[in-house]
């Protein structure tokens, strides 16, 4: 991963097939390592002093996987084994640091540069809510409500004793076993049959709150692969409109099949070369749904290794391509229709900041509670940023996102 600059998941495929001699438990064994290390990288850095690979995995085995010093110390003279302990490791390993001890943001196990903005957000909260972005994350499902219901699919993977997400009337949740590996639900049939996709209940939650009924023109300005189009597709029951578009062809070719399997009859994919076409929907839509590119600091469960990887240069990216969305977007919505912004992200650059802007920029749009968007009333009054709504893991057991709904005037 470092000597490359690789992505964990493409490194892990690449070692894979490099490394035929590992059977595939292994490989899962060796991915579960590499992604918990990477969750906790900052706190088993500060333990062991030390940031190298090895000393990692070794904090890991101690610190998380609660192996003994004799016990890592027996497998590291292993014929397969990873060479004799030093006596510095053996030192850390027994008797580390404490993380009461640490800063702010090794307790959190995020990046130093952002402590100050997690202080922003959540104040005496910081440290618990990095905690929870460094869990393992559930496997979320959504049921397509255009062929069947929650229950039946609930009874199709029952051997993963599914539950129901608290908050979407749509949700599925299948936890992690106890060695943190997931089923692969893509291969079973009723996923080929188009009864549920893969989406997190907070990507579910954002659909709700767009309104989206049957008979209305919706444009899901950053479509992507397809899973709110898919979600807002089931909530008008396949009638009305639903302009589908993103920029980069490569993101929304998933969309094509997914559309035919899922029985979807009411979307119209606008390829980026036809972005022309949009032109035509100017004043016109109910809904206009921009899922905007962000950081994806609420993601970090699912990918652990985005956050070491993120920079301040690549938000102050992320903050320019979402300003000009929003600007884009704006055009397209009719007279009391709704503008919908949503973000993986909990940074407040991303989410307050760029509605207080684009919101002095456009006096005739203006801000609905998240509550009278769509009436949820399983969520807390109190998930802050009245009237915006902000998901996150400790909270609300999703992945955090933002949800912004403006109607204009």
């Amino acid at each position: 991963m470092e000597n490359l600059h690789l992505p964990a998941a493409q490194a892990l495929r690449d070692w894979g097939r490099s490394h035929r001699f590992a059977g595939s438990r292994d490989r899962g064994a060796i991915g579960t390592i590499v992604f918990d290390v990477l969750r906790h990288r900052a706190s088993l850095a500060w333990r062991m002093e030390d940031d190298s690979p090895r000393a990692l995995v070794l904090g890991w085995m101690a610190f998380h996987k609660g192996l003994s010093l004799e016990r890592i110390g027996e497998m590291a003279c292993d014929r397969h084994g990873f060479g004799e302990l030093t006596e510095t490791e053996r030192k850390h390993l027994s008797c580390s640091r404490p993380l009461e001890d640490a800063p702010m943001w090794v307790q959190a196990d995020i990046p130093q540069w952002l402590e100050n903005a997690f202080m922003d957000i959540w104040g005496a909260d910081a440290v618990v809510n990095g905690i929870a972005l460094a869990e393992r994350a559930p496997l979320d499902l959504r049921i397509n409500a255009l062929k069947t219901d929650r229950a039946k699919v609930a009874r199709a993977l029952s051997r993963f004793s599914p539950e129901e997400t608290p908050h979407s009337p749509w949700g599925l949740r299948i936890r992690p076993d106890p060695d943190g590996r997931l089923p692969n639900v893509e291969a079973e049939g009723a996923h080929g049959r188009g009864l549920f996709e893969i989406q997190d209940e907070g990507s579910q939650i954002a659909a709700m709150l767009t309104g989206a009924a049957p008979g209305m023109q919706v444009l899901d300005l950053c479509a992507g692969g397809g899973g709110k189009t898919l979600a807002l597709a089931a909530m008008m029951g396949n009638r009305g409109q639903i302009f589908a578009h993103d920029a980069d062809r490569m993101r929304l070719r998933p969309i094509h099949e997914r559309i035919r399997r899922a029985g979807v009859r009411n979307v119209q994919i606008v390829e980026p070369h036809a972005r022309r076409k949009l032109d035509d929907l100017e004043n016109r839509m109910h809904v206009t749904l921009v899922d905007a590119p962000c950081t994806g600091t609420g993601t970090w469960r699912r990918h652990p290794d985005a956050k070491w990887r993120l920079t301040e240069k690549a938000l102050q990216a992320r903050i320019k391509t979402q300003d000009a969305l929003l600007e884009d977007a704006a055009r397209f919505v009719r007279p009391g229709g709704r503008l919908v912004y949503v973000t993986c992200s909990i940074l407040k650059a991303e989410n307050e900041d760029r509605m207080k802007i684009f919101l002095s920029r456009h006096v005739d749009f203006s801000p609905i509670h998240w509550r009278d968007a769509c009436d949820i009333r399983s969520i807390p009054m109190d998930s802050g940023l009245s009237p915006f709504l902000r998901l996150s893991p400790l909270q609300h057991g999703t992945d955090g996102f933002f949800i912004a709904v403006l109607e204009r005037a």
